[in-house]
């Protein structure tokens, strides 16, 4: 049975939200092979409707993943879209801005790679990452971290009313399940490439990170772009709560293919 717990995990009341109020667990499926079958029908639900958005070439759908190292960014992306044609899905990856990025304003890079309509675009990181990183690590000011929530409000309310559907996830893990993984990442030969030691720079760092996350979904939860805080300790019940969204998303939206405007009685084919 497709699960699509699209309230419970909504952050419906930005002003009083408390992180630590969140699960990084919850037990709503049998077990990993139930979750690991939702996750194969969202996926399979999810193909024709992304496919259905491409054809009709008139909104788009923009993914917002955000969350802690080893939070399982890649591994959602690869739950909601593993059956859907890489025709009009694309993702772009965010790591430390170049020289170039930097003399422009901290959006600038971020717009250049939303989605164009018909296409549907993952964030891997974000745009938050200027309220988050930048903030623990002070790489900007106090009044500089504050403008930027309005200006981000402000830039995904102009993205919505254009016709830019926006789903925001905040892949939420414990410090011990991030322990777990970057072991994981140490002891498993295929998986060195990704370990970075600077990861561990930044676990030092957890509360204060916790702090600026809480804070991110306090000022930037709103109607037109709320924030849903998804319980990532476990693979398969994130990627099945996140296709779930998804999936709800786009029958919502019900996009459809246009109408060519001709017959096919129209036309001979020799």
């Amino acid at each position: 049975m497709t699960y699509h717990p699209k309230s419970e995990f909504l952050v419906s009341d930005a002003t009083g939200f408390a992180l630590a109020d969140c699960p990084t667990r919850v037990d709503i499926y049998a077990d990993k092979s139930a979750a690991k079958d939702v996750i194969k029908d969202n996926a399979k639900a999810i193909a024709p409707l992304a496919h259905q958005l491409y054809g009709e070439a008139n909104r788009s759908m923009l993914i917002v993943l955000q969350g802690m190292d080893t939070s399982g960014k890649d591994g959602t992306t690869s739950a909601i879209f593993h059956r859907t044609p890489p025709l009009n899905v694309n993702v772009a990856a965010f790591k430390a801005p170049s020289k170039i990025e930097l003399s422009h304003d901290f959006l600038w890079r971020i717009h250049n790679v939303c989605p164009r309509k018909g296409q549907i675009t993952v964030f891997n990181r974000s745009h938050y990452e200027d309220v988050l990183v930048v903030k623990v690590r002070e790489f900007a000011s106090a009044k500089t971290i504050e403008e930027r929530y309005a200006q981000i409000n402000d830039f995904e309310r102009m993205l919505t009313e254009t016709g830019t559907t926006v789903l925001k996830f905040m892949l939420h893990i414990s410090k011990e399940t991030q322990g777990e993984r970057l072991q994981d990442r140490l002891d498993v030969p295929r998986k060195r490439w990704k370990f970075n030691p600077g990861d561990l720079e930044d676990r030092k760092l957890w509360p204060d990170f916790m702090d600026a996350y809480e804070t991110m979904v306090q000022r930037t939860s709103t109607d037109h772009a709320p924030w849903y805080v998804i319980p990532s300790d476990s693979r398969s019940t994130r990627g099945a709560i996140i296709s779930g969204i998804v999936r709800e998303t786009l029958e919502k939206m019900a996009p459809e293919y246009p109408d060519p405007g001709y017959r096919p009685g129209d036309f001979v084919i020799d």
